[in-house]
């Protein structure tokens, strides 16, 4: 008998811990899918998560037996007496919505962990490789299925294409097939595999380790990645040096370099 996610279930939860904002994907029994509503709440609480400053470090989890199955394809799917126009309008808002959170991911000013319990597939890897750094469950597994049904995972592939080689990424999206959290590792998607016993456990390890940093050093310095990864060298040189340049002049940058020669914890001001 299938089980049916409560009506009034909220979409994610959220948990802080110290300065780490866990926010769950919370529809197990559906296998967590990228739904319209399961993005909008997404959205809405990584826009929160930016404008709070006791928020240091997130990390999107999923529940249940899959980390996310993707979008929904019932949504996705025709609808009676629907025109083709109407369904197309109504698709693409859908993908519209999910690049929108996939791109409030990576321009987040706070770093963003992914804690892979187990499979993603779709837009659910997409979600993976969207997020700074990953750490998964040596039982998850990973695909992009969309070739199995006559499509093709492209919009999934804009993340996880700018995570691994391009080679690695078509393998994914040619075949169709799952990866090993083994495979991930070796491919660039995610960073570390662990037992699946240790999976939230390392994740909050990490997270923990992130959120003692200085939250400005994090904030200017991810921005500064993400814009010059995509520029020709010397261009990337210029640009770096000159964000390098204001971060070793700020208040905070002043403050860990005393405490380092003072042999110290620095205490950071930077939010």
């Amino acid at each position: 008998m299938t089980r049916v996610e409560p009506h009034n279930a909220p979409y994610l939860l959220e948990e802080m811990s110290g300065h780490v904002l866990w926010l769950t994907l919370n529809r197990p029994q559906q296998r967590n899918p990228l739904s319209s509503q399961m993005l909008a709440a997404l959205t809405e609480a990584m826009e929160r998560a930016n404008n709070t400053t006791e928020v240091r470090v997130i990390v999107i989890a999923g529940s249940g037996p899959v980390f996310s199955a993707g979008h929904d394809l019932r949504e996705m799917a025709p609808r009676e007496g629907e025109e083709t126009k109407a369904r197309e309008a109504r698709i693409r808002q859908i993908l519209v919505d999910c690049s929108r959170m996939m791109l409030g991911i990576v321009h987040s000013p706070k770093a963003v962990i992914a804690c892979v319990q187990a499979t993603a597939t779709a837009a659910g890897c997409q979600l993976v490789s969207a997020c700074d750094l990953a750490i998964a469950s040596d039982r998850a597994q990973f695909c992009t299925p969309g070739v199995n049904i006559g499509t093709f995972c492209t919009t999934p592939l804009v993340g996880i294409g700018r995570n691994m080689h391009r080679k690695h990424a078509m393998e994914l999206a040619l075949t169709g097939d799952m990866f090993s959290a083994e495979d991930a590792v070796r491919m660039g998607l995610v960073n570390r595999a662990v037992p699946e016993s240790d999976v939230r456990v390392e994740t909050e390890k990490l997270a923990q380790k992130i959120a003692s940093k200085s939250a400005l050093g994090i904030r200017s310095g991810k921005e500064a990645f993400y814009r010059q990864i995509e520029m020709p060298i010397e261009q990337a040189f210029a640009y770096a040096n000159e964000a390098m340049l204001e971060g070793m002049v700020c208040g905070d940058a002043e403050e860990g370099t005393r405490a380092f020669f003072e042999k110290r914890a620095p205490l950071w001001k930077g939010a």
